[in-house]
């Protein structure tokens, strides 16, 4: 039976679901910073997402669950250095200096300049295809989320502002160089990257003088971490498998909207004007992007690779004798010619005139 193949899925779903924990997260870290300070939390939301997953992945050793996923190699230590450095440590540093320094407002608003940053770096750089649609879409997304940080004090471009624009690239870089790793078990990745930079943050915040909140504050701080930071950031990697930079990072761009939606429900918030409209400007990106159809003929060079994968069309390779799927070993692609739609994910990296 000949698998049917969308283009839109499971990447966008995994966006999204990214998108929504991590929104969610927002309101529930602001009921915490009553009790911990802004530095410690950081710390303990990352070292609560990497404990999580430890204990995830340990979990699925005891229980002898067979790892589908390929494992880090010595190749991609590099890049997993760069990404707990640029992401897990410069990211909240030049965060933490930047709000110390600027206001509330244009540290709100400064913050969705991550998206774009992600955009831009994947465009720029690591020539992934964005086309009119795509752009379109995503200034939506964006102009939504910078309408719902606006309170209309405008915006003052001071040396804090700098920092936090600077906290922005520091993620767009790591989201862009997170996409090297998105071949490898995303839980392992998250993991590290949690207990590194958690553990650096915590130790900081302390040694600054942060007091030690109580256990159950602690307790619920770890678990909004796990699922806010932690299984969003592994739902995330599998975005980026599928869709590339650009697409996961507009779609995660739904955060803030996401955030202020919850905020309503939990802490009673007003529903705005200015709520209503970033909703529709927000859902107009959205539209514009699942409406997007990139197809055209292309070519696959050949490629060795491992990740985890099913036997389809770009997987036509045999076995020896019966597999599960998915499954994962480090396979070759031969050539082929063919037509069908699809996004800038592990297999369709190609460049366009």
């Amino acid at each position: 039976m000949k698998r049917v193949y969308s283009h839109l899925w499971p990447g966008v779903p995994l966006a999204l679901v990214s998108a929504v924990l991590f929104g969610a997260s927002t309101p529930f870290a602001k009921l915490l910073l009553g009790t911990v300070s802004p530095q410690l939390l950081a710390g303990l939301l990352y070292l609560g997402a990497g404990v999580g997953l430890a204990a995830v992945h340990g979990g699925r050793a005891a229980l002898g669950v067979p790892a589908r996923e390929a494992p880090l190699r010595r190749h991609d230590r590099p890049w997993l250095a760069a990404v707990v450095l640029s992401g897990g440590l410069a990211g909240p540093l030049l965060l933490m200096l930047g709000l110390s320094r600027t206001s509330a407002a244009s540290g709100s608003l400064l913050l969705n300049l991550e998206g774009l940053a992600t955009m831009l770096i994947a465009w720029v750089v690591f020539r992934e295809n964005v086309d009119r649609r795509l752009l379109l879409g995503a200034s939506a997304i964006l102009m939504g989320a910078v309408l719902l940080s606006w309170n209309g004090e405008g915006v003052s471009l001071d040396a804090g502002a700098a920092l936090i624009a600077a906290a922005c690239l520091a993620w767009g870089i790591d989201n862009n160089l997170t996409r090297k790793l998105s071949s490898a078990d995303p839980v392992v990745t998250a993991m590290i990257k949690g207990v590194v930079a958690g553990s650096v943050n915590v130790v900081l915040a302390l040694l600054l003088g942060a007091a030690v909140p109580p256990m159950a504050v602690i307790g619920a701080t770890a678990l909004v971490g796990f699922l806010g930071v932690g299984v969003s950031l592994v739902l995330f990697m599998l975005a980026l498998r599928h869709l590339g930079a650009a697409r996961t990072g507009a779609y995660f761009s739904l955060a803030p909207f996401i955030g202020a939606v919850i905020a309503v429900a939990l802490l009673r918030e007003p529903i705005t004007v200015q709520l209503v409209v970033a909703g529709l400007l927000m859902g107009v990106g959205l539209w514009l992007h699942l409406a997007e159809r990139h197809e055209h003929e292309h070519i696959h060079e050949v490629m060795e690779h491992e990740h985890a994968h099913v036997h389809d069309e770009h997987h036509p390779h045999h076995h020896d004798g019966p597999v599960t799927e998915p499954h994962t070993h480090w396979h070759r692609h031969e050539p082929l010619r063919h037509t069908h739609p699809h996004y800038p994910d592990l297999h369709h990296q190609h460049g366009h005139a």
